[in-house]
């Protein structure tokens, strides 16, 4: 049985808010939102929606695994979770809409989700990515039926990020065309990996592949993936040479067994070397298409792409939850007289609107980005962009945003259970478990801090691309550099501020009109970026002259420059991705409460970055301060339409599942003021004291 979220009493619109004329088309936005794949999400809320799907809080570690387990058998048996794979083995070849299903899973269990994504999306994928038609008839069935539980062992206990340094090596033996698994040092123990601990049957194992061709040395060819049995499927238990441990209790997601695995002269056939990107000769003769072994590298873990792009999803979609209730219970939960007979609404007060509102503009914002993400993961996957820049730009954009949207999540969540108070902190009403079980979300795929590294090193190789492409004309050069000089000059002089200063005239509406446009905020969005990228790009530019070492030495004293820059670049994708979506809007409510959003959301990370504004002479300090003033104002006008926008989400209480926002808070509050009230108008009501008195 499933309830449905009562809707707070209408109220008239706040002192400052719009008239009301402007009303959103729930039900057209909510379309919006769910995207290209809308049909696909909707059945994927359906599975949610099924109490045998949901996570039950509290429940112990052993059981909640096993409950993890089959809730997979049931989806593999029961619903549509092979899209990705291959239609002659029984998939769709629907690469961008399995991803939509599959990161819906978040709203019944993140462990849920996350252990689909380690079978389906990891163990699976890299067979089928990274190996050839011989594994995709050998091993693929079983890892997409769920017959072999697998896990993907590619990080270390010694190396995550790091994966090109890892230390399990892989020697082949040409006399017995085996290889021969190994883990020299404690280290090396492949850790954190989902289905280790308990489930798992076989694996995905990353090591050094070593060779020695005949009358060649040894040669370690980097990073390549193998296919490794890890116990007998029968009893369970390691098979000879493999050892392990539990990870434990953790952190959060603890539906999912997580262990750890090492090997001992592990031997597996020739033949399981997943070898799309590099192969072995019976002899010991390595080949590979990709003549590099960096770009080699590079471009197996680039066919593991979706998980960042998943990951992205997933985090949305848990602002969107947490956002659901916390502004759903602000809108029913009363405190504190406001001058008359009754207590005020939590959402009618300026500093609770500051702290929610701009999260739903930023979900907005990350809901169209990771839109355009899926979009441009689809096109790569499925063949149709499947270019080298294709894979490059995909790549970037997953590094961009899966950072950006998770971390926001994070601060969503947290908000979000502070703004419900002590109601936030029970475990019933969600948002401890979720905050909780999204707390990784920032280390796995690739740790955030990285990833922004990823992206600022692409920002700076284009930024010196951008040099070399004029460098053929010596005048175009020379226009070039002064140019650039010509910008130094003029924001680091007071001249743009005496500017605006001067258009302003003192007059904030014109300032405020200036900050409204789209325009004005993408140029302020886009300078940022741009000027943040050539501030660092001359700061490293010495390293070319430099020794190795201090030349590491000088871009590690700028890290954090790179990464502000790159931060700086995933948050200008995010607005322009929202205001793409904007212009899809037909609905003129709709579209006019939307921009007053996306220039929420706009504004809000100029105020956040507004010291950087200042100092670089990009913004007068009286249009500074308008930047604020014109905050407050799209708050007030968007406080009436909070409900519709997180109603807009699509989320049901059957997904949102706390109490505080199904309507039993509003009843409660009616409960009481219906008391109050009575008391009032019977002359039974205690006089107050200082009443008293007088």
């Amino acid at each position: 049985m499933t309830t449905t979220t009562v809707r707070p009493e209408a109220r008239p619109a706040p002192a400052g808010a719009h008239d009301g004329a402007d009303r959103v088309d729930v039900a057209a936005l909510e379309n919006l939102l769910l995207g290209q794949y809308a049909q696909l999400r909707r059945e994927a809320r359906a599975i949610t929606a099924d109490p045998d799907f949901q996570k039950v809080e509290g429940m112990p570690m052993a059981e909640h695994r096993e409950r993890v387990l089959h809730q997979l058998r049931r989806l593999e048996a029961e619903h549509d979770v092979l899209r990705a794979f291959p239609t002659r083995l029984g998939g769709a070849d629907d690469h961008g809409g399995s991803l939509a299903r599959f990161e819906e899973l978040v709203a019944a269990d993140p462990s849920l989700q996350i252990k689909a994504g380690v079978q389906w999306g990891l163990f699976a994928s890299a067979i089928l990515h990274l190996g050839t038609e011989h594994h995709h008839d050998t091993f693929l069935p079983g890892a997409m039926h769920l017959d072999v539980p697998g896990a993907f062992a590619m990080t270390e206990t010694g190396h995550g990020s790091d994966v090109a340094s890892i230390g399990t090596t892989a020697e082949y033996d040409a006399d017995a065309q085996e290889f021969v698994l190994h883990t020299p040092f404690r280290g090396a123990w492949k850790d954190y990996l989902g289905n280790a601990a308990v489930h798992g049957t076989a694996a995905v194992v990353f090591a050094q592949l070593v060779t020695a061709a005949p009358g060649q040395p040894r040669v370690n060819h980097g990073v390549h993936a193998f296919y490794v049995p890890l116990r007998d499927p029968s009893t369970h238990e390691f098979l000879p040479g493999i050892g392990g441990e539990d990870d434990g209790v953790k952190g959060g997601l603890n539906g999912i067994d997580n262990g750890r695995l090492h090997f001992d002269h592990v031997r597996v056939p020739r033949t399981n070397l997943l070898n799309r990107y590099g192969d072995v000769a019976p002899d010991g003769t390595y080949s590979s298409p990709i003549a590099s072994p960096g770009r080699r590298f590079f471009t197996m873990l680039g066919t593991l792409v979706q998980g960042r792009v998943s990951l992205d999803g997933a985090a949305v979609n848990a602002s969107k939850i947490a956002l659901a209730i916390a502004v759903t219970y602000a809108n029913q939960r009363r405190q504190f007289a406001g001058g008359g007979s009754d207590e005020v609404t939590l959402l009618d007060y300026g500093q609770h609107q500051r702290r929610l509102l701009p999260l739903v503009a930023e979900t907005y914002a990350a809901t169209f980005a990771h839109e355009e993400l899926l979009a441009a993961f689809d096109d790569v996957f499925s063949g149709r962009g499947d270019t080298p820049e294709g894979r490059e730009d995909l790549e970037t954009l997953a590094a961009s945003l899966k950072p950006t949207s998770t971390w926001g999540a994070l601060r969503t969540i947290q908000t979000a259970r502070e703004a419900c108070g002590g109601q936030g902190f029970l475990a019933e009403n969600r948002l401890t478990g979720l905050h909780a079980d999204m707390d990784v979300y920032v280390t796995f795929e690739g740790d955030n801090t990285v990833l922004y590294q990823l992206v600022a090193k692409r920002l700076l190789a284009d930024y010196a691309k951008s040099l070399k492409d004029v460098q053929a004309d010596k005048g175009d050069m020379a226009r070039f550099v002064a140019e650039r000089v010509a910008d130094v000059a003029l924001h680091r002089t007071p001249l743009v501020r005496a500017v605006q200063a001067l258009g302003d005239l003192g007059d904030a509406r014109r300032s405020v009109g200036q900050l409204r446009d789209e325009q004005t905020q993408r140029d302020l969005l886009t300078d940022r970026v741009e000027a943040k990228v050539a501030q660092v790009a001359q700061a490293l530019a010495p390293a070319r002259r430099m020794s190795p070492d201090k030349a590491a030495a000088l871009f590690n004293a700028h890290q954090h420059e790179l990464i502000e820059a790159a931060r700086a670049h995933a948050e200008r994708v995010q607005w322009e991705a929202f205001t793409r979506g904007l212009a899809r809007v037909e609905d003129p409510g709709t579209r006019q409460v939307l921009t007053w959003l996306r220039d929420l959301f706009g504004l809000t990370l100029i105020e956040r970055d507004l010291a950087w504004y200042l100092v670089n002479g990009r913004l007068s300090a009286g249009r500074a301060r308008t930047v604020t003033s014109y905050i407050e104002r799209l708050l007030a006008r968007l406080r009436p339409h909070a409900q519709d926008l997180v109603d807009a989400f699509g989320y049901g209480q059957e997904h949102l599942r706390a109490p505080i926002s199904s309507g039993v808070e509003h009843e409660r509050q009616e409960e009481a003021r219906t008391y109050y009230r009575a008391q009032r108008a019977s002359g039974d009501a205690p006089i107050p004291e200082k009443h008293a008195k007088g």
